[in-house]
């Protein structure tokens, strides 16, 4: 069987990580979801627990050591995108380079043995759990939500009524150039839920 679909998906993964963490403003770095309840993450905490917890699940799971510190010594958002971005490239590249054989091995995953692939579709999974709460973030905030796995509510609604996908930005060079992101729709007058009150 041919693994390179999940390097495609990691790829791609990547990006979305990355510019859902663009549409954060600085001073959205310590907000949390309730401002009182330590519980739920700040968007620098989670931002902090991506990069731990993929630096530790590559060195430990994939054998891949980047052999760095996985924050940014500067806590800011600038440099979260910077260190996540060279970072997942760099283990990007280590996971263009396996073979069929390297993702079929099992290895430890917590306290069970898996293949590498099962860990890699868990890995995703997780990734884009943290995302999807970073999302629901930005719409307490009252940011745009831009297109992750296709249309929000701010890229006109539901596909049935022609919403669009829309990303904040073509690629990852455009998000480093500081060019603006992508013009959100104005809100139309289509519901953006299967089910509108």
């Amino acid at each position: 069987m041919d693994y390179g679909f999940l390097t495609d998906i990691y790829e791609t993964e990547r990006l979305k990580v990355l510019s859902v963490w663009s549409t954060f403003h600085d001073e959205d770095m310590d907000r949390r979801p309730h401002s009182s309840d330590k519980r739920g993450r700040s968007v620098r905490e989670q931002m902090i627990h991506q990069c731990m917890s993929e630096d530790a699940w590559f060195r430990n799971m994939f054998g891949c050591d980047l052999g760095s510190g996985p924050v940014p010594a500067e806590e800011t958002k600038t440099a979260f995108l910077q260190k996540y971005a060279a970072d997942s490239l760099r283990r990007l590249e280590f996971l263009r380079q396996q073979s069929a054989q390297w993702w079929r091995e099992e290895t430890t995953f917590f306290n069970v043995q898996r293949s590498r692939a099962w860990i890699m579709v868990r890995r995703v999974a997780h990734t884009a759990h943290h995302r999807g709460q970073q999302t629901a973030m930005l719409r307490m905030l009252g940011r745009g939500v831009y297109s992750t796995y296709g249309p929000t509510a701010d890229t006109g609604g539901l596909p049935k009524n022609g919403a669009t996908t829309i990303y904040a930005y073509p690629d990852e060079a455009a998000l480093f150039a500081h060019a603006a992101p992508a013009s959100l729709p104005a809100s139309g007058a289509q519901p953006v839920t299967e089910r509108p009150d």
